[in-house]
């Protein structure tokens, strides 16, 4: 963890297949923090209450997982797969597929994008087969623009529009072009309803 220079990381199980509910804190030598529990003297004092230790060995074998799949290019992989959703989405409407973010300074198994002429949720709602987001799970149902498209100064036209599409250990090439079949159909579809409603 020095290597990477920071004084507090919060690693979240559920990012990694452990259950939810629970992660891990590294905190640097010498940095202080407030209990966030206060009573016993769990965890050098810093939460009171007894750990759960089925949880805690859950993170441990997910980390050992992760560690392994970093190791054998799953990150590569998922780049990938990642690329091609992406080139699909292009292809199938042409001009219309615009990234947000980065180009290639990204993770390599999230694709953000916006769709010209279709709002994130009416697409969501459109296409009940494939689970997305138009943003980060911890913002879902709030129609508000997500706060990290905001920050970048774009219109809220532009982040409202926006499709959040997530890979994972399990995700296939078939995966891939049945996910981008899907949201193509719906826009092309939709496009063609306001356009007849002379919208």
């Amino acid at each position: 963890m020095t290597g990477l220079g920071v004084d507090l990381l919060t690693l979240v199980g559920h990012k990694m297949y452990a259950p939810k509910g629970v992660a891990a804190l590294y905190v640097r030598s010498g940095v202080r923090i407030q209990p966030l529990i206060a009573g016993g003297g769990q965890e050098r004092g810093l939460r009171a209450g007894t750990e759960n230790v089925a949880l805690i060995t859950a993170l441990g074998a997910a980390a050992d997982l992760a560690t392994a799949g970093l190791a054998a290019g799953e990150p590569d992989r998922l780049a990938q797969l990642r690329d091609t959703l992406q080139k699909r989405l292009e292809a199938g409407l042409p001009g219309r597929i615009h990234l947000n973010g980065h180009p290639s300074r990204r993770l390599p198994h999230t694709l953000n994008v916006r769709i010209d002429g279709v709002a994130g949720d009416t697409l969501l709602a459109a296409v009940p087969g494939i689970a997305a987001s138009t943003g980060s799970a911890c913002h879902t149902g709030d129609p508000t623009p997500s706060p990290v498209l905001s920050a970048t100064a774009q219109p809220e036209t532009v982040a409202l529009g926006a499709l959040r599409l997530s890979l994972g250990r399990w995700t296939t090439d078939a995966d891939v072009r049945r996910t981008a079949d899907l949201p193509v159909e719906a826009a092309t579809r939709l496009s063609g309803r306001q356009q007849a409603l002379g919208r």
